[in-house]
């Protein structure tokens, strides 16, 4: 380990990401809503911790290791949530503490969406923006942003991207150098932002909102400026705009870039995790709006509207909400919810365990049936036609099972804090797959639950968006000998 190479990254990451507190200087001064100095005194000491840690080693210049980018991924998320509360604890509006405040800003970066805040609607209007960047900026992640930028700084990126992009494998490059590489995703981010941003507006929203759910659509975040998030708005057409913006955030972005270059779509249907992606969410939608009609929740179009545009909402894992879908009757909260422990495909800004995981998972119990048929025969794993490596498969069982392990621990310890069974184990699967919206006591905000438990939800949330062993890596004793 190279404590300089770490304190020097580190560093050089802060005093970017506090940039991050200028837009909302200006957005305090546009509407001259009084919270500009919280936002400039962040600021200041994020760029002086940033300064603080890069001077001293500003002329080391030794290549990084993996290990290395493992370290400052996780540090990086960790510091990165609490530097991010810095304005909100500042701010006279939302009054909230230490605790609440880190939890909110670890849930925007991360993208989960779980809010601690009520009363949005009567919020400053650079609170409001500041909550929507985070969650922009969280979304393809801030590392990859920086591992543009890095190069020009005669900093290697190759082990950050590996040590944070989302999804089981993670060596695939969309263009031969990972700079380019990074810019690409950024691109392609950028401008489905924009998009999206325009549809919104001429669906009917204001320039604010529309930039605003933009941020929070693309990045499958979920946060809102309005305590009944897109409900709010009362318009069918908002709602299907917001979902065909959620189905494309959620599927690979390395798809996206192939299709844009070739001008093509054919990318898309030939990918096996995509096909499955599609049909989960449709089945998922199908059966939620059957069930709301049959038991008259709904009328029929109302049916059609509120349940296709929640079984994506949360089979994406973005938790933008129409209706308190927690309170809809029979099995649907529980399809739903775990619906997002699916969640997007590899290599998008969704959470859960993605759907190629999933789907290699399904694949392996298969082939363990038929080998019980045929115990001789040879039935490799095929995924598009190609053979995987046992290795693969191997790590996808080795991230379920600590996925599982983990989900079963951060459960009990909420139980242990005094919340009961089905808030615990709701509030962990929300967290753990970035999701936001639980069942129980979380059902529409985490504001009432104990300190405790916000902070083992603030892991989780750590710990779904860095994919599990990023994180438990740095948890094992093999990782810190030499």
């Amino acid at each position: 380990m190279q404590r300089a190479a770490i304190q020097r990254i580190l560093g050089i990451l802060l005093m970017i990401i506090s940039l991050s507190m200028l837009p909302p200087v200006l957005v305090s001064a546009w509407y001259d809503d009084g919270v500009m100095m919280p936002f400039i005194l962040a600021f200041i000491s994020t760029v002086s911790l940033g300064l603080l840690l890069w001077l001293p080693v500003r002329n080391f210049r030794k290549e990084m290791r993996l290990r290395d980018g493992f370290i400052i991924v996780a540090m990086y998320w960790l510091v990165l949530g609490l530097s991010g509360s810095l304005p909100l604890i500042l701010s006279d509006s939302p009054d909230l503490t230490i605790t609440d405040a880190v939890f909110e800003s670890i849930s925007g970066l991360t993208t989960t969406g779980a809010t601690v805040i009520s009363g949005l609607d009567s919020l400053p209007k650079s609170i409001l923006y500041y909550r929507q960047q985070s969650q922009w900026l969280g979304g393809m992640g801030i590392i990859v942003l920086a591992v543009a930028i890095l190069p020009m700084l005669g900093i290697g990126g190759m082990q950050l991207y590996r040590a944070e992009t989302p999804g089981p494998i993670k060596d695939n490059k969309i263009t031969p150098r990972i700079a380019e590489t990074a810019k690409a995703l950024w691109y392609i981010y950028l401008g489905l932002t924009v998009a999206c941003a325009l549809a919104y507006w001429l669906a009917g929203m204001s320039v604010f909102d529309a930039v605003g759910h933009s941020f929070s659509t693309v990045a499958i975040g979920g946060f809102s400026t309005h305590d009944l998030s897109i409900g709010y708005f009362q318009s069918p057409a908002i709602e299907m705009i917001a979902v065909v913006f959620m189905l494309l955030a959620g599927v690979n972005f390395s798809l996206h870039f192939l299709a844009w270059r070739n001008v093509s779509v054919r990318f898309y249907f030939a990918d096996a995790e995509f096909r499955a992606y599609l049909k989960v969410l449709a089945i998922v939608a199908l059966m939620t709006c059957f069930y709301l009609y049959i038991t008259g929740t709904f009328s029929a179009w109302d049916s059609v509207h509120n349940g296709i545009f929640q079984a994506v909402s949360i089979g994406t894992t973005t938790g933008f909400t129409t209706a308190e879908y927690h309170t809809w009757p029979g099995f649907l909260p529980a399809l739903l919810l775990l619906a997002s422990f699916i969640g997007g495909c590899a290599g998008s800004t969704g959470g859960g365990m993605k759907v190629i995981r999933v789907l290699l998972l399904f694949k392996q119990g298969m082939r363990e049936v038929l080998r019980l048929i045929h115990p001789s025969a040879q039935l490799p794993v095929k995924i598009g036609g190609k053979v995987l490596e046992d290795r693969v498969i191997d790590a996808v069982w080795g991230f379920f099972s600590l996925y599982v392990g983990s989900f079963i621990v951060m459960a009990l310890l909420l139980a242990a804090s005094g919340l009961d069974l089905l808030t615990s184990f709701s509030a962990v699967a929300a967290c753990m797959n970035n999701l936001g919206p639980g069942l129980g006591d979380v059902g529409s905000y985490y504001g009432d639950i104990n300190d405790p438990a916000k902070w083992v939800l603030c892991f989780a949330m750590i710990l779904g968006r860095l994919e599990i062993f990023t994180v438990l890596v740095l948890l094992t004793p093999a990782f810190w000998r030499k």
